[in-house]
């Protein structure tokens, strides 16, 4: 039996997080083992945004480096631009010939933007058809997401539905991936960890970055001797995911019992998270230093990805009555 087809996007829009690695980043990595992966660098998305071709082609080539330098594996994965794949946009207007401007009116995106009175391109407010197209155009079985875009996958299926009910038996129905056991990623502020609040920590921010970080977290006033509680307190937080095994538990203990203060913890903090980041760090240097492979690797993606696009899209002409005979 073929493996199950994964397919997930990336959004080019500036440098990573370690929220975006524990959200998204690390279950490419994990599943890449197990499902045959399409991951596309989603910079058709980002031209809503971003309309300085510089930056966008910086940005883009910046995210295939990150992805590469935390093992994503392009004799694994198909790696590729979604502008690559023009064929996405063609299906993504099919969709849009399907689609009620009331139902595209439901999208958080659209609310999100009508609510603070920005001006709306139309690529914003169409935005799930296109990331729809994104999915279904390759047969997903799943895709990796966070909790906070689970509507673009109900979207998603929405459409597929609909299609298969007016033209036939098309597409798949796609099902999230949200690893229960992450949860939300705590900023430096107790936030969710978000570009947007500015508490981020770079995934590939070097010691004296993450030290600066890190020190920044606001505690309580409680003194070393005093019992503290590790799930209100946002140092703590970020402990569960650098620090480990019999260290964890014993940091659990002490926090419970007095005997460690905040001061300590950060410093213990800064020391996990800077282990786990070096060699990231020092991969991605290193990757970065020879463009002309990154590029080859999404010359190939481009290729094996067009070749599916291909075959679905050969499918949906006919159904939909573009093919003549």
């Amino acid at each position: 039996m073929s493996a199950k087809i994964l397919v997930s996007g990336v959004k080019p829009s500036g440098r990573p997080h370690i929220g975006n690695y524990f959200g998204a980043m690390k279950q490419f990595m994990e599943l890449q083992h197990s499902y045959e992966s399409y991951v596309f660098i989603a910079d058709m998305h980002a031209l809503t945004n971003v309309q300085n071709p510089r930056q966008l082609a910086e940005n883009t080539l910046d995210v295939a480096i990150d992805y590469l330098a935390i093992g994503l594996d392009p004799k694994k994965v198909t790696l590729f631009k979604q502008s690559d794949v023009p064929l996405v946009a063609e299906l993504g207007w099919i969709f849009n010939c399907i689609t009620t401007m009331p139902y595209l009116e439901r999208a958080h995106a659209y609310k999100d933007a009508r609510a603070k009175n920005k001006e709306i391109n139309v690529g914003i407010f169409d935005y799930p058809m296109l990331m729809a197209a994104d999915i279904l155009l390759y047969d997903a079985d799943i895709v990796p997401t966070g909790a906070d875009q689970k509507q673009h996958i109900e979207f998603t299926r929405d459409t597929a539905e609909k299609f298969n009910r007016l033209f036939g038996e098309t597409f798949r129905l796609p099902e999230p991936s949200i690893p229960e056991s992450v949860g939300t990623i705590p900023g430096t502020d107790g936030r969710k960890m978000s570009k947007s609040y500015n508490n981020t920590i770079g995934l590939f921010a070097p010691d004296d970055e993450i030290a600066k970080a890190v020190m920044s977290i606001p505690t309580d006033s409680k003194g070393v001797d005093e019992p503290k509680d590790p799930d209100k307190d946002n140092v703590f937080a970020l402990h569960k995911f650098f620090t480990e095994g019999p260290e964890f538990a014993e940091l659990r203990d002490r926090y419970q019992a007095g005997g460690i203060g905040y001061k300590e913890s950060k410093e213990l903090l800064i020391r996990n998270m800077s282990k786990f980041i070096t060699p990231l760090r020092e991969k991605r240097e290193s990757i970065a230093k020879n463009k002309s492979d990154v590029l080859k690797v999404l010359e190939e993606g481009a290729v094996a990805a067009r070749e599916k696009a291909n075959l679905k899209m050969d499918d949906v002409r006919a159904k939909v009555g573009f093919k003549l005979t």
